[in-house]
Formats: structure tokens, sequence, C-alpha cells
């Protein structure tokens, strides 16, 4: 093993025991040793890091900026260990950040996939695609949160489910409403009277019952649902995710229509959701027009009784 290749090791160690997952980092910094070491530099230089990032020549600036973002890190820690490591700079590329407006699955939408998805087959992975759904819809909860739960993480006494290894390696308890606790009980007796073995401690489990459900078999299942439903279309592209989306802007819309005052109330939405911070959570009021015109309406009624 290189030495370089030794620093990449201890470097991705070290922030992954800071909760960091690093799993693209941990990917791509490999092929910049690679690219390094090929043109004879045992130093990581800021031409080499963007000669590397431009790879492939054909990729969008967008690309070629997150690689270089992953070598930049990279550098700073190296730059400890290694001072003649030079730190690219930022704004290379001319890399503009857009967030796409997710689809907002309505309430008609999720029954439709709820019964798409228990007329799959065999029974299941039909069983487990709608549990699975119906849990993320109305718990705005992260599909990679979901098909990561365990059964033990379900207290079914309590209605109390437990993410052990949420974004950033936190973890958080979700309350959830005594429907949803009552069908997932349904869904586990379901599951074991069709897979009595227990191949697996994953709540979760794929058609087969060996193994934990995996999120490629999730969006593929979705997909093909979403375009026997018709929501697909070249412009429109319904995902798991965006049911999480979905849920917060529900509960964001429910609270502006009841007169609550949002901002009391957004840090709770913002520890359910598994929120760094509650700013993350306000990007969902601009992500629905319903809730900007319900938001604008109501400043409109505060300031105008000022004037």
């Amino acid at each position: 093993m290189s030495t370089l290749s030794a620093h990449v090791e201890d470097y991705l160690r070290l922030r992954r025991a800071l909760g960091y997952k690093l799993e693209r980092a941990g990917h791509l910094l490999p092929t910049l040793v690679g690219h390094l070491e090929a043109s004879g530099s045992a130093t990581l230089t800021t031409e080499l890091a963007i000669s590397w990032a431009r790879l492939p020549a054909t990729a969008r600036p967008n690309y070629w900026a997150a690689r270089l973002s992953i070598a930049r890190s990279f550098a700073r820690y190296l730059q400890t260990i290694e001072p003649a490591t030079e730190i690219p700079p930022e704004a290379v590329f001319p890399a503009r950040r857009h967030r796409p407006a997710p689809y907002l699955w309505s309430q008609q939408d999720i029954e439709r996939l709820l019964d798409c998805a228990r007329a799959l087959r065999p029974r299941l992975r039909a069983a487990t695609h709608e549990a699975l759904f119906g849990l993320i819809a109305v718990s705005g909860m992260r599909v990679g949160e979901a098909v990561g739960l365990d059964r033990d993480d379900f207290a079914f006494d309590t209605g109390v489910i437990t993410i052990r290894h949420a974004k950033f390696d936190r973890s958080r308890l979700v309350p959830l409403h005594a429907t949803t606790t009552a069908a997932l009980r349904t869904y586990a007796t379901e599951r074991d009277r069709l897979c009595p073995a227990r191949a697996s401690t994953a709540f979760f489990v794929s058609g087969a019952g060996a193994e934990r459900l995996g999120r490629g078999d999730v969006a593929k299942t979705l997909r093909r649902i979403t375009t026997a439903m018709g929501l697909r279309t070249e412009s429109v592209h319904p995902t798991v995710h965006q049911l999480r989306h979905s849920f917060a802007v529900r509960t964001l819309v429910d609270w502006h229509r009841s007169g609550a005052r949002v901002d009391e109330h957004i840090a709770t939405l913002s520890t359910y959701l598994g929120h760094v911070s509650p700013a993350d959570t306000y990007w969902y009021l601009s992500a629905s027009p319903e809730l900007m015109g319900l938001a604008a309406e109501r400043l409109d009624i505060r300031f105008g009784a000022e004037r």
C-alpha cells in the first residue's frame, strides 16, 4: 500500500468516526491516488486535483465541482501531514447548486400507490412495499432509514420506532399514530407467516424473505408502479423520497389552515424528520405554491392589521 493510499484510509476512518458516511469519497479518493501515481507525483497539487476532477471530460461542471470538493476536503487533512500539499481553490468550475422542486404526492396519489403495491407478486413483495410506502408517507422517514430498520427497532406496545443510524449517524425516536402501528403489526404478522424461517433480522424483507429489502429494489418498483399509474412522464419523476417531502408539506399546510404559529412548531417537525436544523425544514415552504400562498396570506393579515 502506498503512503497516499494509507493517508486516504486514515482520513476516511477519522471522518467516519465523527459520523460522516463518506460513501462517495470512499469510492473516489482511491481513484485520485491512482491519478497522482500515474502522473508520477507523490504530492497532491492543485493542478493534478483539477485535472482529476475534470474526469470524465463529457461530464457536467456540477459533477466536476463535486469531485473537486471531495479532493479539497482530503487536501485540507493531508496538508497537516504533508505541508507541500496544495488545497484546490473553490469556484474553479461554473457550477450551480440547483434543488429541483419535488413532486408532491396527493392523498389520492398515495392511495393509488398503495393499491398498486398491494397487487404486486409474490405476496411477500406486495406486503413489504405496501407497508414501506405507507410508513414513509405518514412519517416522512427517509427511505434509507426505513429499509435499515430491524425487527427490534419497533416497539408495538408504545408505537415508537427507534432509528439507530440516521443521517450523520444520529439516532432518533419516531412516534407513530395508532393506525400506522396497527398496519405495521399486520405486515409483521403476514411477513412471518409467509417467511417463518426468519432468515433476516430486517423489518422490511425482500420478496424471497431471505435478506433486507434494498433501496435499489424499492426505487425500481416505484418506477414501474408510477409508470403504470400514469404519474411518470418525461418531465415528472416521482420518487420514494418525495413522499417525505409531501408529508412535511401536508403538515405545514395543516398548521397554516388551523391558524397555528408555524415558527413555534417548526422545531418539532424538524426533530421528527431528523433535520440538523429547522432551516432545512423551512425549505419546504418554498417547495409548494399552496404553502407560499398560505404564508403570504397570513403575512398580509398580520401586517395589514398593523397599518
